[in-house]
């Protein structure tokens, strides 16, 4: 390579500053962190590649060739050779639920079970070992994988969890499979009517199987006890490991509840906290933060809040995705509207009342009629207070009506969506809601297409948090059943570099941070990753053997392969 040191973007007053130092000051300034002979893909259109970067107080003062940033070099510096591998910025998951896919780590592991005996079998080796009384949660189980494939009931775990109450989450995290225990506990019974978008499910005799999905979910989810502050705890230090072994460097944590923010704060005041974590509680909170007067993005670089989590409507696995016409196989179903969409005048209130604070709305909206219905919410409050720089958000996205990629772009509204969900669900949806509305279904190059600004991210622990996983599903579409190894809708397949953009500048612009990270610039934060193979080099279809080998946050390695944490 024969690059030239560069400063764009915000090359700002911190590198200045540090340049001037350089050359008026008797000792120049030497770099805390180089690293050298690496293959940077930069996602900086200015300067796209280089060999090399130097880092200083937790920012890049330097990009380019290894004899150029090598002039950056003090006794005290460190040095990492790459040894030629891939360096990218950090990746930035724009949506997950951190604090549970920490405690979904240590649960009982039912995602992969074959089978319903499996997943009985698994449920009571995981209960045969819990304390007596306590509620056995999370699971993540998903019934597609079984033959036939339907639902469980309480009657198949109940002889196997005598003793405790099970609350056990189904993978896209819209249904929960309970016990009779668990039922008696919430006071559910044949006469309890559906709550405002959510479901009994109910057996042809009228009585509850166990299975709720969405708001019915709180009916049991109220007598459950709140995690305390060690056991939220333990499950968010689990994810900060996880997180920094994929190379995930910045999360946005959506529908984060307060208790949790408090052992972030906690960890962030104990210098413990290895990933930047951008909170998004309930839209029911909206009144907590626009009276702080806080606004968008508001706090610091390991912690910030200013965004609000609304639910427009369920599942599609789930069958209460929100749609204009009905499933497939359930002809008289559409879905529901969740229970923040109820009545929508009070939506409409909640959305202005954020609106007026400058706070960010990301609404879940997966069904074609809720995308509409959310596009025209956001749309009357642009009409009645004026087009500004929102950067309000959809979440998920998946199944588009044709008219509404123009919509999107309109009201600069952000796709924000999780392409291992197509790979997943692209094994049965065209049973649900058939080949045309599958073709509009995780539709990212439609979205590119139209100008819409696309960030990348998971949903963990709906999916694994795994980067490497979401890049290869993005280029492929190869359904994880083998029936698509072209591609489930190939077309929409983006390149490599698109996907990586989406997972980087992508999803800093979604949090208004793409000033401070998303790309290897001079000036920000140095978050990096050094991955085992070149992601844009090889074929697509092997993407997913790619492994991370060195994580750094603010220029500090988080994660090293082969290398035991530290206590």
């Amino acid at each position: 390579m024969n690059l030239p040191l560069k400063f764009t973007g915000i090359a700002s007053l911190f590198v200045l500053s540090a340049l001037a130092w350089q050359c008026c000051a008797a000792q120049a300034p030497a770099a805390d962190l180089i690293i050298r002979h690496a293959r940077i893909w930069t996602v900086n259109p200015a300067q796209p590649e280089a060999e090399a970067l130097a880092v200083l107080n937790g920012r890049i003062v330097a990009v380019g060739t290894d004899a150029a940033v090598l002039k950056w070099k003090g006794t005290s510096t460190r040095v990492v050779d790459a040894g030629g591998k891939r360096l990218l910025p950090g990746f930035n998951d724009a949506h997950v639920h951190f604090a549970d896919g920490g405690a979904s780590l240590t649960a009982v592991q039912l995602n992969d079970a074959s089978s319903l005996p499996e997943f009985v079998k698994r449920i009571a080796a995981y209960a045969a070992q819990a304390p007596k009384g306590e509620w056995l949660r999370a699971g993540d189980w998903d019934e597609t994988k079984w033959s036939p494939a339907t639902l469980p009931t309480r009657q198949d775990i109940d002889a196997v969890t005598a003793d405790n109450p099970v609350a056990l989450d189904r993978y896209d995290g819209h249904m929960i499979l309970v016990n009779s225990r668990a039922l008696a506990l919430a006071g559910i019974t044949a006469s309890t009517p559906n709550p405002p978008g959510g479901v009994i499910v109910r057996d042809a005799a009228g009585q509850p199987t166990g299975a709720l999905a969405d708001a019915a979910t709180v009916l049991v989810e109220k007598v459950i006890p709140d995690p305390t502050p060690a056991q939220r705890r333990r499950a968010i230090e689990g994810a900060l490991k996880e997180a920094a072994s994929h190379g995930v460097t910045s999360v946005q944590d959506m529908r984060e509840d307060y208790g949790n923010l408090a052992v972030y704060s906690a960890l962030l005041r104990e210098g413990k906290l290895t990933v930047r974590l951008y909170a998004a509680p309930p839209i029911a909170n909206v009144e907590d933060e626009a009276r702080l007067g806080i606004g968008r993005a508001f706090g610091g670089p390991m912690l910030r809040i200013g965004a609000l989590k609304m639910f427009a409507d369920g599942s599609l696995g789930s069958r209460t995705a929100y749609f204009f016409d009905g499933f497939v196989d359930t002809p008289d179903n559409r879905g529901l509207l969740a229970e923040d969409m109820l009545p929508l005048g009070r939506t409409q209130k909640r959305l202005m009342r954020a609106d007026a604070a400058g706070l960010q709305v990301c609404t879940h909206a997966i069904g074609d009629a809720a995308i509409s219905t959310v596009l025209d919410l956001y749309d009357e409050v642009e009409t009645e207070n004026g087009p500004r720089d929102r950067r309000w958000r959809i979440e998920h996205a998946q199944h588009m009506a044709a008219r509404d990629f123009e919509r999107f772009a309109k009201l600069h509204v952000i796709a924000s969506v999780q392409p291992y969900q197509a790979i997943d669900d692209g094994r049965w949806a065209e049973s649900r809601i058939g080949h045309d509305r599958a073709s509009r279904t995780y539709a990212f190059k439609t979205f590119l297409d139209h100008g819409v600004r696309l960030a990348f991210g998971t949903d963990w622990p709906v999916a694994p948090l795994d980067p490497i996983l979401t890049l290869y599903a993005a280029t492929t579409r190869a359904t994880l059943d083998g029936k698509h190894p072209e591609g489930w809708f190939p077309e929409q397949k983006v390149s490599i570099r698109q996907a990586i953009a989406a997972y980087t500048m992508g999803s800093a612009y979604a949090e208004f941070q793409e000033r401070d990270k998303g790309s290897i610039e001079p000036g920000k934060l140095a978050d990096l990753v050094l991955l085992s193979d070149d992601v844009l080099d090889i074929p697509a279809a092997k993407i997913r053997e790619v492994h991370v080998l060195t994580t750094w946050v603010g220029g500090e390695a988080v994660y090293q392969a082969g290398v035991a944490p530290a206590n």
